[in-house]
């Protein structure tokens, strides 16, 4: 029986709970002076690869394409799924690429691990660009089978066929899930609402085999780590950065934070006129109300 071999692609997202988002002029992201951490989606993929290695033994690659600093985020997805390989895809020429240029040096990237991937996983979606294509356009240009909003999945290994759980949301019914059987390889982006799950004894402690060996192997990260430029990866200089985008950011504008209308009052919880005052003022407002 053939191992699993799993890719996931992972992006590196403003920190906007900081507050503190720097943009060059040109309109793109100044990644060099933000604060910058492992998109949240991102997480739940590398979450959903980690559970193919402690049921299949699979073999997990991490991969992004960033700047230098974009080290961190793979030493703490590392951390996350105990993976065997990190790839950085690191270029000047990379700069300034839509999801579809990005797209391109994904797969020139995956095209280049070690072994054929049989799942390459990804997240929903990016908190900084919200658009949901990276993952179905790569899907395309390595030629993969796409399955999205999946909930949950299993292999088999002797079949090399998968089987999902789709979450399809349908205007004006209630979610429905969907069933779907596919032969590997395939591409899955993972709904943010996937939790894996251990039930057996011998998944609870290989689970806690594979993490302290990720505790292990993300503190010398390095060993794991290659970096890998336009030319290694050999990308097609015509389609990935600027020049392989069509998507152009003609200008990006703060939105003004808005004036607060809302009043607080404070009052003492032992005088019983204010209570009797404030429960008043509750029953005129939910008497107005029109619940559907």
């Amino acid at each position: 029986m053939d191992p699993v071999n799993v890719a996931v692609i992972v992006k590196m997202e403003p920190d906007f709970s900081e507050g503190n988002v720097s943009y060059n002029p040109d309109g793109t992201l100044n990644r060099a002076e933000t604060k910058n951490i492992l998109g949240p989606h991102s997480a739940i993929a590398v979450n959903a690869a980690f559970y193919a290695k402690i049921k299949h033994g699979a073999k997990i690659s991490i991969c992004t394409m960033g700047p230098p600093v974009a080290e961190s985020m793979l030493q703490h997805s590392q951390l996350m799924s105990d993976a065997d390989e990190l790839y950085l895809y690191s270029d000047r020429i990379f700069a300034g690429a839509d999801t579809l240029a990005t797209a391109e040096v994904l797969k020139s990237g995956i095209l280049k691990m070690q072994g054929k991937m049989d799942i390459v996983f990804s997240g929903h979606r990016a908190s900084d660009g919200e658009t949901g294509q990276t993952g179905p356009q790569t899907a395309w240009k390595l030629g993969m089978t796409f399955l999205g909003n999946v909930i949950d999945y299993e292999i088999d290994p002797e079949s090399r066929t998968i089987r999902v759980k789709r979450l399809v949301r349908l205007q004006g019914i209630y979610d429905v899930v969907e069933e779907v059987e596919a032969p590997l390889p395939v591409f899955i982006a993972i709904d943010p609402s996937y939790k894996p799950k251990f039930n057996t004894v011998s998944q609870r402690l290989a689970y806690e085999k594979y993490q302290k060996e990720a505790r292990q192997r993300s503190q010398d990260f390095k060993q794991y780590l290659k970096v890998l430029n336009a030319a290694q990866i050999e990308a097609d200089p015509k389609l990935i950065g600027i020049s392989g985008s069509p998507t152009i950011v003609y200008k990006v504008e703060r939105i003004p934070k808005g004036k607060a209308t809302r009043q607080a009052e404070i009052i003492d919880g032992s005088d019983q006129e204010q209570i009797r005052r404030i429960v008043a003022k509750m029953r005129q407002s939910l008497s107005t109300m029109v619940i559907k």
